[in-house]
């Protein structure tokens, strides 16, 4: 989280990836990243990727960064 925004999760061995709407289309074309659908349907903004997609610390730290820079644009959210 950074300042009540949520930048990435864990679900099972798939992290979850806050890319946001302008990275979205483009996230998916990244080794062992796909677009997630926890719901059923593509949620627009989010990400898998999966162990492939993260297994070195370089590969890891950049979806890391990918995402910080995302979700530093967002406001705070309130308490």
């Amino acid at each position: 989280m950074l300042r009540g925004n949520m930048i990435f999760g864990v679900a099972n061995e798939d992290l979850m990836v806050r890319v946001g709407p302008d990275g979205h289309d483009a996230a998916p074309a990244q080794p062992g990243a796909r677009p997630m659908d926890f719901t059923g349907r593509a949620m627009r903004g989010f990400i898998y990727v999966g162990p492939g997609g993260y297994e070195t610390d370089e590969a890891l730290a950049g979806w890391v960064a990918r995402s910080l820079e995302f979700v530093s644009t967002l406001p705070p959210k309130g308490k």
